[in-house]
């Protein structure tokens, strides 16, 4: 990241629009270097569509968008292949591609790059194996042979091949029971402290919420309405915010927040 840029995303004036159904009106946002935001609001409030006008997937009505300091409505094709480059995305399901082992989709985008000797990419995708806690004994299974926290790992793997400076991660927790999803969290709570990412994650589950996040930013009303550390963001007098953080689950994850306040 170029010197000087204090925010990894900007996001100004945004507007989505499907046909005549107003998604954003107006959505500001910004993301400093380093934090772990969450992006939370009910079902329609935009929170994917969002994620992927970030990654440039899909282009707002009007509004701008800057990733690591460069406009994505002004970059050309080249640039926004660039910037992809510096970014990696862990999507919910995985998408993994079912037709290659586990080592191939790993060292797809490094052999997208053509920068990389066979040799070179072999000890990058056993290094990534192991840091997401895979044994290189996987790397030739195939995805339909995986649980699903494999799947998540090696993902996950796969998104830090190039070595990102911003982490994207859509419903990381989602489909795992509670146990692997703690260990995922405190994995991804790792890698965040030893790279140094800044990472952006769309989520529902409070737990995870609770126990990653260092600010969360709350989409309703058509605008993010909320923006903050947890413990701010639950004082705010909202309907959608009392609702979301009133269940029993949050409340617990609340007073864990009391109980040990250098949490989030």
């Amino acid at each position: 990241m170029g010197a000087g840029v204090e925010h990894v995303i900007e996001i100004e004036g945004l507007w989505t629009k499907f046909g005549d159904f107003v998604v954003h009106r107006g959505v500001d946002l910004k993301v400093r270097a380093g934090e772990i935001l969450a992006l939370v609001g009910g079902s329609g409030s935009g929170k994917t569509t969002l994620l992927r006008q970030m990654l440039g997937l899909e282009r707002p009505h009007q509004g701008r968008v800057s990733i690591l300091g460069q406009r994505l409505d002004s970059a050309d094709r080249a640039s926004l292949k660039g910037l992809r480059n510096r970014w990696g995305v862990l999507f919910q399901e995985g998408a993994l591609y079912s037709a290659l082992p586990v080592f191939d989709n790993i060292a797809l985008p490094l052999r997208e790059l053509k920068c990389f000797d066979e040799e070179l990419i072999r000890e990058i995708v056993l290094l990534k194996l192991a840091m997401v806690g895979i044994e290189a004994r996987h790397a030739a299974k195939m995805p339909a042979d995986l649980s699903g926290g494999m799947v998540k790992r090696i993902a996950l793997a796969r998104a830090l091949a190039l070595e990102p400076e911003l982490l994207f991660l859509d419903e990381p927790t989602a489909g795992l029971d509670p146990d692997r999803s703690d260990s995922f969290v405190a994995l991804i709570r790792d890698l965040h402290r030893e790279l140094k990412l800044t990472v952006v994650m769309v989520t529902h589950d409070l737990d995870t919420l609770f126990e990653l996040t260092t600010s969360v930013a709350v989409l309703a009303d058509q605008k993010v309405i909320a923006l903050g550390p947890v413990r701010e963001v639950i004082a705010i007098p909202h309907p959608f915010i009392k609702a979301f953080f009133l269940g029993d689950r949050a409340q617990r994850a609340i007073e864990v927040i009391r109980e040990y306040p250098f949490v989030v």
